[in-house]
């Protein structure tokens, strides 16, 4: 080199000014702000060109916890860092206090892309040598190299990206991403180390979101995808490979050669499995951080992502399964995700891993599995996947204690699965969780579970055993609990042993039912007490001695209170008619005209109209109300009316009702059975003007030429279809001249007075009717309450025709009360 000229500069002068402190905003960390001042000399010392540049140094104080002693941990950094002088020891005290007290943000919230400084690198391609931000043209030429100096560079790279404060510099040596990305486009078969580190690279630059772009326009993302794709067939053959040798030395075993070769193919197996997952790990964490943008996730997803995640649940590595199931997580809040890993069966994967000793692992995989939760089809996996027995032993781990709820509430919201809470340890704990709660407010999640189990007739054993009925009504009582009154009202719907528990608590909740008591609170006091179908049980006494009956006539008045209220109220009314003294109290005090007012006003509500009926249905029993009923009031004709409603249970409760009544009143009888006489006629000739002619068999229905005998006139218009005492002419008292059925015909049949005249005499021997349902819940659609000659028919008809072209009947009845559609 030659020698410098006289005026050329010789020296450079550097010096550090204005050092400030401050905190990390995120980060427990220490931030150094100051100002390098260079300036070059020249050979006789004068300044020839001078610089200011503003810098500034982050010491991340990883050991800072809530048990650190800040006073010794502050002159640890003032003696190790040059930029700070000793003079601010007491300042650097007092941030690291604060640091110390400060609540983390990820605490709060969990943070979408995984910190670059959180990744561990691949321990293959440490090196000794520290890599330099000024040697970066350096590093790059390396790339240019054979393939281990292309690791040497890229290794070097790393380590500059691995800190944040770098990656500003970095983004402007463009040279050095094109580099790197065509490296690892060309190269990433040869050598796995090269292309792991090459990956770790772009991922620390994919922590942050503005260098997304960056990373993207170099198709880093597909080229992962790619790379992904391979080493899972790699994989595949490394198995069937191993597969292979193990089952030679298996039919061999006397064989060394064979148990030899054996092992070291698992030996190699192991060491490449290592490095694969490695690179797995750290291509599925860069692609998690650009999944940030739906629209790149959506790229993703066109290429079958969620299929190549859920293959990679077989592994091992805790590691790779917690960057698999969170990209799962973050997927699965989409429909189309979502249903992909229920083609792929990944429940039945995810099983495998609850419960496992990574407590970062297990808890995003409770996340996961809460989410796929939602999902009905994928609920009955997890119960199929033996996930309930699971879950419920989490309730312990009081970290996993609230998602592990969640889940089982999920579960418990399905009926076929409420029973199997029976065969764990579910209750138990929860039963212990409720009492542990004392006066203090329960989770949400907590009581919304037990509600759920509390509906099913197992787990109500378990929930009642000792005193854990006296205790939930001790707390529902005291705190005025609505949602423990529901869990409650729940448990009191099941017959057997546990309805007698309530006979020591019946005085607790009709004292409850009053108008200072909140009405939520009220409406489940009422609901369990319609629930105690108690034979052993006074109704009589308990109306009196709490004064109940003003209560429920006030509360029966339309616009009295909230529809909810008013609708335990009768449905109160109901139970409590079972009793005869009960009934004839409630049908003195004006009750039964309360009810029909109530009825006009609520016709258009099923849950009302089915409630109010079965009012009158228990009170026909007992002599007293039915007079009152069938003389005094206007509800059979009310009754008459919703005998063809569009509901079946309306429809099956008004039968009911008006056969009791026809048997014990001859006059409405004879009106309840012309009705459904008229009724199942003009049904039936329905049926046959609506047959198509090619299906008819019959051919006395039509004449020669197709066309129907009865033509376009109305059925009801035709007066051959009625009977007028002089215009019948019966044939053997049964059938008159023209065919058809007379209501007598059906008044004999229903009383067993045919005799022998046919095969219909027989079924009269049969007529035996049922025990009357117990509560208004007690309906089921596929039960009979009376086996008749009227409810084959209904069930026929009116189960399939309905909506605006259903038939009406003009009956005088029908056309003067409710204006609910009967059909």
């Amino acid at each position: 080199m030659d020698s410098l000229q006289a005026g050329d500069p010789r020296y450079l002068k550097r010096r550090v000014k204005g050092c400030t402190l401050e905190v990390h905003p995120t980060e427990r960390a220490l931030v150094v702000q100051y100002e390098v001042e260079a300036t070059v000399l020249g050979e006789l010392g004068n300044p020839m060109i001078g610089e200011r540049k503003e810098c500034q140094k982050i010491i991340r104080l990883k050991s800072l916890n809530a048990h650190t002693d800040t006073s010794s941990l502050a002159r640890k950094v003032v003696d190790e860092c040059r930029l700070i002088h000793s003079s601010k020891l007491h300042e650097v005290e007092q941030l690291l206090f604060y640091l110390q007290n400060r609540k983390q943000s990820n605490d709060i919230q969990e943070n979408t892309c995984i910190p670059s400084g959180d990744f561990t690198p691949y321990t293959g391609v440490e090196l000794d040598e520290v890599a330099c931000i000024n040697s970066i043209d350096e590093y790059v030429d390396l790339l240019y190299e054979d393939i281990q100096e292309k690791i040497r560079g890229a290794t070097l790279i790393f380590q500059l990206a691995r800190n944040p404060d770098n990656l500003e510099e970095l983004t402007q040596k463009e040279v050095t991403f094109g580099a790197l990305a065509r490296v690892l486009r060309e190269d990433w078969k040869q050598s796995v180390e090269l292309a792991t580190t090459i990956i770790s690279v772009f991922f620390c630059f994919s922590s942050f979101s503005q260098f997304h772009g960056l990373v993207s326009n170099f198709k880093i993302g597909a080229l992962c995808m790619n790379i992904i794709e391979h080493e899972l067939k790699r994989y595949d053959l490394w198995q069937e490979e191993l597969q292979k040798k193990k089952n030679a030395y298996e039919e061999f075993p006397e064989n060394p050669n064979l148990k030899k070769e054996h092992e070291k193919s698992f030996r190699k197996y192991q060491s490449l499995l290592t490095k694969q997952e490695q690179l797995l790990r750290v291509a599925l964490c860069l692609l998690l951080n650009l999944a940030e943008d739906t629209r790149t996730e959506l790229k993703m997803r066109n290429k079958n992502i969620v299929h190549t995640l859920v293959k990679i649940l077989d592994r091992e590595d805790e590691e790779l399964l917690l960057v698999v199931v969170s990209f799962l997580k973050k997927l699965s809040i989409f429909l189309e995700n979502k249903n992909d890993m229920a083609e792929t069966l990944a429940v039945e994967k995810l099983a495998r891993l609850v419960p496992c000793d990574h407590q970062e692992l297990l808890s995003t995989n409770l996340r996961l599995l809460l989410n796929l939760s939602f999902d009905t089809t994928l609920r009955s996996q997890m119960v199929q996947a033996g996930l309930l027995p699971k879950v419920s032993s989490l309730l312990a781990d009081e970290a996993q204690r609230q998602l592990s709820m969640c889940i089982l509430y999920h579960i418990s919201m399905d009926d076929r699965f409420k029973s199997m809470f029976a065969d764990t340890d579910c209750i138990p704990q929860l039963m212990k969780m409720v009492f542990d709660c004392g006066e203090e407010t329960m989770d949400v999640e907590l009581v919304s579970l037990c509600i759920n189990l509390a509906a099913n007739k197992s787990n109500t054993k378990l929930i009642c055993e000792g005193n854990g009925l006296k205790m939930l009504m001790k707390r529902a009582v005291k705190l005025k609990d609505v949602l423990v009154m529901k869990m409650i009202r729940n448990l009191s719907q099941h017959n057997g042993h546990t309805k007698s528990l309530f006979l020591d608590h019946v005085g607790d909740l009709a004292a409850q039912i009053s108008e200072e008591e909140p009405e939520e609170f009220v409406i489940e006091c009422l609901g369990t007490l319609a629930n105690l179908t108690i034979t052993d049980l006074d109704w009589a006494l308990v109306l009196k001695e709490y004064n109940l009956v003003p209560y429920l006539n006030d509360r029966l008045k339309p616009g009295s209170a909230e529809d909810d209220l008013i609708l335990e109220v009768v449905i109160m009314i109901g139970t409590v008619s079972m009793d005869d003294s009960c009934a004839a109290m409630l049908a003195k005090s004006g009750l039964v005209p309360a009810l029909i007012e109530l009825l006009n006003a609520r016709q258009e509500d099923d849950e009302f109209v089915c409630q109010i009926v079965y009012v009158f249905y228990q009170m026909v029993f007992h002599k007293a109300t039915r007079d009152v009923i069938v003389k005094d009031t206007l509800a059979p004709a009310y009754l008459i009316d919703l005998m063809h409603d569009n509901n079946a249970e309306i429809r099956k409760v008004c039968n009911n009702t008006l056969d009791i009544i026809a048997d014990f009143d001859e006059e409405w009888g004879k009106k309840i059975q012309n009705e459904k006489f008229r009724w199942y006629n003009c049904r039936w000739l329905e049926m046959v003007e609506n047959r198509p002619l090619e299906e008819a068999r019959e051919p006395f229905l039509y004449g020669e030429d197709g066309e129907s005998f009865i033509g376009d006139r109305d059925f009801l218009e035709r007066p051959d279809l009625f009977y007028s005492g002089a215009a019948e002419e019966e044939i053997d008292g049964i059938i008159s001249a023209d065919g058809a059925f007379s209501p007598e015909f059906y008044t004999g049949f229903q009383d067993g007075e045919l005799g022998p005249t046919g095969y219909m005499s027989s079924l009269s021997e049969q007529f035996v009717p049922v025990d009357r349902p117990l509560s208004a819940y007690g309906f089921h659609p596929g039960e009979e309450f009376f086996y008749n000659y009227n409810t084959a028919p209904r069930v026929h008809f009116s189960e399939t025709t309905s909506g605006d072209n259903a038939p009406t009947t003009t009956s005088a009845v029908v056309c003067s009360r409710l204006g609910r559609s009967r059909i």
